[in-house]
């Protein structure tokens, strides 16, 4: 059974930094891994997601790029995302996913089939 356990969550000033942690356990295989967000009133989003084991791909998306660093410790089993330069708008849910590798250029960009339960990041200006 798959499961994914997100940390690290918590309130910032805008230009602040936070990383998120998300411990992941039952992966047997090769799986890409990622980062959404929803924000209240708005749809989920992608924020990041980086490819499975042997491969160094990654993909931010544009709100985040320059600011955002997705990565992962392959033999923790720990995917990260470091979040510098923080602003309010990056106020939401964020969610850790995964999905198998195989998938990476679809569904890992959209809808992974397994979620964490999610941490709260609130940004104040």
């Amino acid at each position: 059974q798959v499961q994914l356990v997100e940390s690290g969550g918590g309130s910032a000033q805008a230009g602040g930094s936070l990383r998120l942690s998300c411990a992941a356990s039952g992966l047997t295989s090769s799986y890409c891994m990622g980062w959404f967000r929803q924000a209240p009133g708005k749809e989920r989003e992608k924020v990041a997601t980086i490819d499975g084991d042997g491969s160094t791909r990654v993909s931010h998306a544009d709100s985040v790029k320059g600011r955002f660093t997705i990565s992962k410790d392959k033999a923790k089993k720990i995917l990260y995302l470091q979040m510098d330069s923080l602003i309010p708008e990056d106020t939401a849910m964020y969610y850790c996913a995964a999905d198998f590798a195989l998938w990476w250029g679809t569904r890992c960009q959209t809808d992974p089939v397994y979620w964490g339960q999610g941490t709260q990041v609130t940004v104040s200006s």
